[in-house]
Order: structure tokens, then sequence, then C-alpha cells
């Protein structure tokens, strides 16, 4: 299988939620409005809900989209600051999303660099990090 090569890497984001029993009906709604209302929205490629098979209490919201600004240009609709947002604000605190930059199909293998610039996690906000920064994946 011959890989194609994306401008720009898709992204996944992982919402984890913990659930007691008692609370699930209500989360179940409020997941069903979340995954819809995310899943409008132009640029979702796909949106689920997941259960655990090793802790009952453990739920998780798997969205996928275009790239980040796709996902980014989302959480601004009305319908999902009014339907997704208050739910997903109670995930798990964990970073949630993830550029892919290998992706298999069986339509194919999708491989990206990643946007994030090598010294990310070491420039702040309004500082400039250089003219040209590479990836992190080259």
């Amino acid at each position: 299988m011959v890989a194609q090569v994306a401008s720009m890497p898709s992204l996944l984001v992982i919402g984890r939620f913990r659930v007691a029993a008692g609370d699930r009906e209500a989360f179940h709604v409020a997941a069903t409005a979340a995954i819809e209302a995310l899943s409008a929205q132009p640029g979702c490629r796909a949106a689920s809900l997941g259960q655990s098979t090793d802790d009952s209490d453990l739920l998780v919201i798997r969205t996928e989209w275009d790239g980040v600004g796709a996902y980014r240009r989302a959480l601004s609709a009305f319908d999902v600051k009014v339907r997704a947002i208050p739910l997903l604000s109670s995930a798990i605190d964990e970073p949630s999303a993830y550029e892919l930059i290998h992706d298999w199909t069986p339509a194919g293998v999708t491989m990206a660099d990643s946007g994030l610039a090598a010294d990310a996690g070491a420039v702040g906000l309004g500082h400039a990090a250089g003219p040209a920064v590479a990836s992190v994946t080259p």
C-alpha cells in the first residue's frame, strides 16, 4: 500500500469522562446532544461515544476533524457552545487533541507533518519563535 502525503494532518480529539452508574442516563442524553452538535459542524469526519471494557465508570467521546482549524471553528458554533461545551468541560483534565501524522484506513495510509513547532513547549504566548521552526515530525 502506497502512502499518501497530506499537507495538514487530521485531528483526533478524545474526551474521557468518569460517570457514576447513577449518572449514566443523564450523561448519555448530554453525550448524544454533544455528538449531534459536533458532528453537524463542517470538517467533522466522525464522532462516537465509547465505554471502557475495564472500568464501567469510564466513557469516552471521540471526534475526528479535517484539522485543528476545523475543530476550533466548530467550538465557536452556537449549537456546540450550548449542546457540547458544558459536557466537554466536565471531561477528565488531560490533553485531548492529537494530530494524526500516520493514519491507516482501509482506503490507504496517509502521512503528514505535525503542525506543532519543535519549540512549542519553550516559546510563550506573545513571544516570537523565529522565522521558520521545523515541526516535531520531519
